[in-house]
């Protein structure tokens, strides 16, 4: 998303599993109880500016095309509990975000109207690695290379003899230079 020129503002959503093992009375073993635990992030990126659109042979109709806008992506490892406490919970608890279906698909259930009375604040420590990527045109000169022009007079019926006497044909895997196309003006 367009934060300033050539920056961009990138929100993350994470998604943590948590399960903790949680006592229910004393002297007793203890349960494990699966939740959710969510984190948002937000960084500003330089990604330059692009304002072309690009089309490709693979558009289905001659008007599709796509920009070319930065794509963002994240590395994660692996995130590691640093603790986590029983609270009770506030208004600024973040129950009000909405949990993707695939996300309530994990857990059997659905977390909207949801109200609970206690929460369990856990701090998870993770490293990421945020970039924004960008498709560019790269232009990488290529230079003429010496093709030796001698002519060796074949006197043998070895087919590998032969083809190393025949000429390299560089004209059929190069295109014409633009002085070589016979183009008229």
């Amino acid at each position: 998303m367009p934060f300033n020129k050539g920056f961009y503002s990138v929100d993350i959503t994470f998604f943590f599993c948590v399960k903790l093992q949680v006592y229910t009375a004393s002297c007793t073993a203890p349960t494990v109880v699966k939740g959710l635990a969510i984190f948002t992030k937000k960084v500003i990126l330089f990604g330059s500016e692009g304002n072309v659109r690009v089309y490709s042979s693979e558009s289905v109709t001659p008007t599709e095309y796509s920009s070319n806008m930065p794509i963002a992506t994240v590395s994660v490892v692996d995130p590691i509990v640093l603790s986590a406490r029983v609270c009770p919970c506030h208004d600024h608890c973040p129950c009000h975000i909405e949990v993707p279906q695939d996300i309530c698909s994990r857990f059997k259930g659905e977390f909207s109207g949801c109200r609970p009375e206690k929460c369990v604040y856990v701090t998870i420590g993770m490293f990421t690695i945020v970039q924004l990527e960008r498709n560019v045109q790269m232009l990488i000169p290529a230079y003429d290379f010496c093709v030796p022009d001698k002519e060796c007079v074949t006197t043998t019926d070895d087919p590998c003899e032969v083809f190393k006497a025949i000429k390299f044909p560089t004209s059929d895997f190069f295109p014409p230079r633009e002085q070589d196309c016979h183009c008229k003006d």
